[in-house]
């Protein structure tokens, strides 16, 4: 019989690419079993990404970057970035949600669009369009 390993935290320290790189950490860390990822540098946008799939998260100031101490709920199968950062018009939102999610109603797209960062379903209801950064399901 092994031995279970009881800890439940992941560092991560992402200096170039971090969206990826925190994404990558997030999915690796829920594949594991973990229960909490600290991801450095800290940004709003891995935050925003993930907002409903994740548990609470408590941003850490280090007077640096800053770090993320983010709560893992269970619920993320997959997460990816869109590079290069395509724009989408509201009516392209559709082919989009069909390329890169595997059902409808089912994960989310996030944009960045001029009224801030959100998902696909509230640039619907907001009629605002932009770039894709991201998906998560």
């Amino acid at each position: 019989m092994g031995f279970r390993r009881l800890n439940c935290r992941v560092t991560v320290d992402t200096t170039k690419m971090s969206l990826p790189n925190a994404l990558n950490a997030i999915n690796n860390a829920e594949k594991t079993g973990k229960r909490q990822v600290l991801i450095r540098p800290s940004s709003k946008v891995i935050v925003k990404l993930t907002h409903s799939s994740i548990g609470e998260f408590e941003q850490v100031d280090d007077h640096r970057s800053g770090k993320v101490i983010v709560q893992l709920n269970g619920r993320i199968n997959k997460t990816g970035v869109i590079s290069p950062r395509y724009n989408v018009h509201l009516s392209q939102l559709e082919k989009w949600v069909v390329k890169l999610l595997p059902a409808r109603q089912f994960g989310y797209i996030i944009l960045t669009t001029s009224a801030g960062i959100m998902d696909h379903e509230e640039a619907r209801r907001r009629h605002v369009s932009g770039k894709i950064i991201g998906f998560f399901y």
